[in-house]
C-alpha cells in the first residue's frame, strides 16, 4: 500500500527561506553594501545580452588561432566593436528618453510599429549610409539620408553635411 504525508516541520523550513537567496561576491564591504550587489547582480542580463551579442548581432564566426597573442588581440577587436555597438545604442536611447520617448518608428519598413532603438535596429537602418570623402576643399559628407536615417544620426548627434568632429 502507499501512503504519505506531508512533513510539516521541512514545509515551514523552506517556507522561512522563500524568497531569500546567497550572493557571493568579492567586493570589500566598504564598496558595496547588500543593496549594492544585489543591483549589480540585478544588471547581469545586460552582460548577458553583451555576449548574446558578440555571438549573433556581430557575427564573429569561429576561429583558430594558434598563438595566444593573435587570440587575445581578437579578442580585444570584439569587446571594442560591442563597446561601440552598446554606446550607439545608449546615445540613441538616451537622446530619445531626453525628448520625452523611449520608441521609434520606421525600423520595420512600411510597418509603423514602434520599437525601442536597439544596437542591431539601429546599425540596420544605418547601413546602407554612404559617405562622400573630402575632394578639393569640399568637406566629407553624408548624402541624402532617408527619415529614419536623418532622425537616428540628429540623436547620435551626427550633422551629415559635416560628419567630421570639429
Amino acid at each position: 500500500m502507499f501512503a504519505w504525508h506531508y512533513d510539516q516541520d521541512a514545509i515551514q523550513g523552506e517556507a522561512a527561506t522563500d524568497g531569500w537567496y546567497t550572493l557571493l561576491s568579492n567586493l570589500p564591504p566598504a564598496d558595496a553594501d547588500p543593496a549594492e550587489i544585489l543591483r549589480r547582480h540585478k544588471n547581469q542580463p545586460a552582460v548577458e545580452q553583451g555576449y548574446a551579442t558578440i555571438k549573433g548581432t556581430l557575427a564573429v564566426a569561429p576561429m583558430f588561432l594558434q598563438h595566444n597573442r593573435r587570440i587575445t588581440a581578437l579578442i580585444t577587436v570584439i569587446c571594442l566593436a560591442l563597446l561601440i555597438f552598446s554606446l550607439i545604442e545608449r546615445e540613441v536611447r538616451t537622446n530619445l528618453a531626453a525628448q520625452g520617448h523611449t520608441d521609434m518608428v520606421g525600423f520595420y519598413g512600411y510597418d509603423n510599429r514602434p520599437a525601442r532603438p536597439t544596437g542591431r535596429l539601429i546599425l540596420q537602418a544605418l547601413h546602407d549610409l554612404r559617405l562622400i570623402p573630402a575632394h578639393n576643399q569640399q568637406p566629407p559628407k553624408i548624402p541624402h539620408p532617408g527619415w529614419l536615417q536623418a532622425q537616428l544620426l540628429t540623436l547620435l548627434n551626427v550633422d551629415p553635411t559635416q560628419p567630421r568632429w570639429p
